[in-house]
């Protein structure tokens, strides 16, 4: 099915919300634990599947995993997300090091796969997985703020390693899509940063092959953090068949300037309002962005990102009750 058609196949407004953090306390469990843990992962899902019943099941999101599958040092607090503790590629001969390993054979990333299948065994509604786009990997390889620079002073040295992600971007899309993913999420923060003429040069091409490669899961979604107004035009040309919007972005003229077979994804804020507001003022906030959004087929209630641990059930619940209404 592809995205446009799951977002106008029901009589409500789907709701589908980034839960996977705070999915864990379902399971009496740590974000590390379920990060190394594929049974566990899944257990978490199924978890959230139960007992919130959304409309779509996003497995926890993980920004380091490719990076960590190629070698680089990676921090895994408990209660908090991993990250990547350096980035040493300084020069095209430095990705070297990085070709003796298939990071489709590290344990971890090997895990999410299996996460994946685990999932499809027992979660009825669409089950979505999280791959870091070409750029971000890229980024994670070199650092945000190297790779910034790069795109003025060296580009092709950028073109080269953003190159050498997409390859690892397409192949675990893939591997994910075999293990039943029927939904991809490509991640793109590092690219926030970007003018429009630079995301489409460094960032948007790139993705736009990893959608078009053959075996991708037939729902193509690009979540790019942050306020990304700038560049909405040129995250629908990728081919997305989704774009997941942050908080900051007015959904409502994204919505006059994305294709209407484009579904908007968002974008409530997931530490401003699920996080530090009480079950009252989550459900003021849906129903303000509902009623922004009204008559707007082409859109799916979601949150602008992740979900911290700590984010309240009720708040959850809140979010649940009132989307559906």
């Amino acid at each position: 099915m592809k995205l446009i058609e799951l977002a106008m196949s029901g009589k409500r407004r789907l709701v589908a919300p980034l839960l996977g953090y705070p999915g864990a306390k379902l399971t009496g469990s740590s974000l590390k634990q379920n990060e190394f843990n594929p049974a566990l992962h899944a257990k978490t899902m199924d978890r959230i599947a139960a007992r919130f019943a959304p409309d779509a099941v996003f497995f926890m999101m993980d920004l380091s995993l490719e990076a960590g599958a190629l070698g680089l040092p990676v921090r895994y607090p408990l209660y908090e997300s991993p990250s990547v503790e350096e980035h040493p590629i300084r020069e095209v001969s430095d990705l070297d090091a990085l070709r003796v390993l298939d990071p489709l054979d590290d344990a971890r990333l090997a895990g999410y796969i299996k996460t994946m299948e685990l999932m499809k065994r027992s979660i009825s509604v669409p089950c979505a997985a999280y791959v870091a786009g070409p750029f971000t990997l890229a980024g994670l390889l070199m650092g945000a703020s190297d790779i910034a620079m790069a795109t003025i002073t060296d580009p092709e040295l950028v073109h080269e390693i953003v190159r050498f992600a997409q390859d690892i971007c397409i192949r675990y899309s893939r591997a994910l899509t075999e293990a039943g993913a029927d939904m991809i999420v490509v991640l793109e923060p590092t690219a926030t940063f970007l003018s429009p003429r630079s995301f489409a040069t460094f960032c948007g091409t790139y993705v736009r092959e990893v959608f078009e490669a053959p075996g991708m899961a037939d729902m193509m979604v690009l979540h790019i953090c942050g306020d990304t107004t700038h560049i909405l035009r040129e995250m629908c040309a990728t081919g997305a068949h989704g774009l997941s919007l942050d908080a900051p972005v007015n959904m409502r003229a994204a919505a006059g300037v994305v294709d209407p077979d484009v579904v908007l994804i968002g974008n409530v804020d997931p530490v401003g309002v699920m996080l530090y507001r009480d079950a009252a003022g989550v459900a003021q906030a849906v129903r303000e962005l509902l009623d922004t959004m009204s008559g707007v087929e082409n859109f799916i209630l979601s949150t602008g990102c992740d979900l911290p641990y700590e984010t309240p059930h009720e708040n959850i619940d809140a979010f649940m009750s009132e989307g559906r209404r």
